[in-house]
């Protein structure tokens, strides 16, 4: 139980973050309410994209999955570690060269409408219910294993007017500056108690690395139900494309920075950061193996850690670290959401709205979405595992994506026809899979289906393209990758200090991953 140490350091910093948030709001125009003016640093960029990616799948799904199965969990991380590099070279300098202010934005600029108005309808579902609901739910799942008495959906709808209240008002600038102030509080708080954990069970955690134990092995037997080794080179990248470097919530981040330079270095950032979470969150799931072992619930992990371990005052801190990962990942889907609606939707019908119409216009969607989000969030307990119900939807929703965001960036020839027919052909697709999976695919794991929709899809908008005309000059410009551009970027960094160039780091986080992977094969 909470001691009033405890209630009170949760408390100020509840207040803190109000504060905070409302200080640094900026909503005079749209670029201000939705992009912070595209005016952030690679520092800020960094710590406030791992700040939205530590969401309630990753410090209460992930920590629930590792209690389950073991470190295989983090294959998800590090091969978001190299899907990060990617996105940094390849992506990236499309995304913020081009201006726009939304992901499927960009997809009407390489293809057309149709293509941007389906994949922000996905995105806007996504966020609302996978997203946003998936965090509200496991932050009712905290507040009732502090009190047990207290009814879910109050708990939802009191933590997701604490979000809205500061997110709304001040948008993505808001946003982001709470974001700096959570990432900090969450890796001080998670660092300690991953201290903790290891002082009650270091020991065991030693001996399974010692007795070469599945539990500690990253690479997994073709059979294990986890995360089978094929399931890392042709699943797992696809979901970590489209969660890095097709999801707007993380990606508008990366918009907002004020140069292609800056945004590079803050993703790469995020990714060193991101390497933390096998040390914060991985670890001390298996560890709670042991000094709790046979809770009903593997998502109740993290918080029976923080309440069974800490003691008073840090109870407080760890406390406020775990709501700071909820806050933030819910503050950036709202801001998220009502981006996606105003830009790609109702600018389109008011083209002549201005900047205050718009702004006016994402403040009311926000509202909307986050009221869908609290109501459907206690459906989710339903769904078994919170990471099982975030990672078996994405596996049906992103592959069609992916294949057109590969497809239109590195190659020519496919068109908006194509794309659209592939889009809706996947989304056939998955939907029926949804449903009949068991029949076609038996008790194939998720990962292993997504190369099949990823193939289908793509195959689709290829041919259809091939039947139709090609794609007019300027749908190319600023929208496909060029080889050229890349070795200018290359002669621009000739004679200045190596740690300057972005690439240099990639390489490192690059390397450092491989190493990871070797130690716990």
């Amino acid at each position: 139980m909470m001691s009033a140490a405890d209630v009170a350091i949760v408390a100020v910093y509840l207040v803190f973050v109000l504060w905070w948030g409302f200080r640094h709001g900026k909503s005079a125009d749209s670029q201000s309410y939705f992009l912070a003016g595209r005016s952030m640093s690679w520092r800020v960029v960094g710590l406030s994209l791992f700040a939205a990616s530590i969401s309630s799948t990753t410090l209460i799904g992930q920590s629930g999955d590792a209690y389950d199965t073991g470190l295989a969990v983090y294959n998800y991380n590090l091969t978001g570690m190299v899907v990060m590099v990617c996105f940094a070279v390849f992506l990236l300098p499309l995304y913020i060269r081009s201006g726009i202010f939304t992901i499927p934005e960009f997809l009407e600029k390489r293809f057309d409408s149709r293509s941007r108005y389906y994949f922000s309808f996905i995105c806007i579902v996504g966020n609302i219910f996978l997203d946003a609901a998936g965090a509200l739910y496991a932050a009712a799942l905290i507040i009732k294993l502090i009190v047990p008495e207290a009814n879910l959906q109050w708990i939802v709808f009191a933590f997701a007017l604490f979000a809205a209240s500061y997110t709304i008002p001040g948008g993505l600038s808001s946003v982001i500056n709470t974001e700096l102030i959570q990432a900090v509080v969450l890796l001080v708080g998670s660092i300690l108690l991953t201290i903790l954990c290891f002082r009650q069970g270091g020991d065991y955690f030693y001996s399974l690395y010692a007795s070469d134990d599945l539990l500690v092995k990253l690479i997994r037997p073709l059979t294990d139900t986890a995360t089978p080794w094929l399931g890392l080179i042709v699943g797992m990248p696809v979901l970590g494309i489209y969660f890095w470097a097709n999801n707007q919530t993380l990606v508008q981040r990366v918009l907002s920075a004020r140069s292609v330079d800056e945004g590079r270095k803050g993703v790469l950032f995020a990714g060193f950061l991101t390497m933390l979470t096998l040390f914060i969150i991985a670890m001390p799931g298996v560890i709670a193996r042991h000094l709790f072992p046979g809770l009903e619930r593997p998502d109740m992990v993290y918080p029976t850690m923080i309440l069974r371990l800490a003691s008073v005052g840090v109870m407080g801190l760890l406390i406020a670290a775990l709501l700071s990962a909820l806050t933030s990942a819910l503050s950036a889907i709202m801001n998220s959401a009502s981006t996606l609606f105003t830009m790609d939707f109702y600018a389109k019908v008011d083209r002549h709205a201005s900047s205050a119409r718009l702004v006016a216009v994402g403040k009311v969607v926000a509202c909307v979405a986050i009221v869908l989000a609290a109501l459907w969030a206690p459906q989710i307990g339903k769904f078994g595992s919170l990471l099982k119900y975030y990672q078996e939807m994405l596996s049906y929703l992103s592959p069609p994506i992916v294949a057109a965001f590969l497809l239109g960036i590195f190659g020519r020839r496919v068109n908006g026809q194509g794309v659209f027919v592939g889009l809706l052909g996947g989304l056939v697709v998955a939907v029926g899979l949804l449903f009949f999976k068991s029949q076609i695919f038996g008790d194939l794991h998720f990962l292993l289906m997504v190369p099949f929709l990823l193939g289908f899809s793509g195959l689709l908008m290829y041919v259809v393209s091939r039947f139709s005309p090609a794609p007019a000059p300027e749908k190319l410009a600023d929208t496909v990758f060029s080889w050229r551009d890349l070795a200018e970027e290359f002669r621009a960094h000739r004679g200045k200090p190596w740690y300057t160039f972005y690439l240099w780091w990639a390489v490192l986080l690059l390397l450092l991953s491989a190493v990871i992977w070797t130690v716990f094969s």
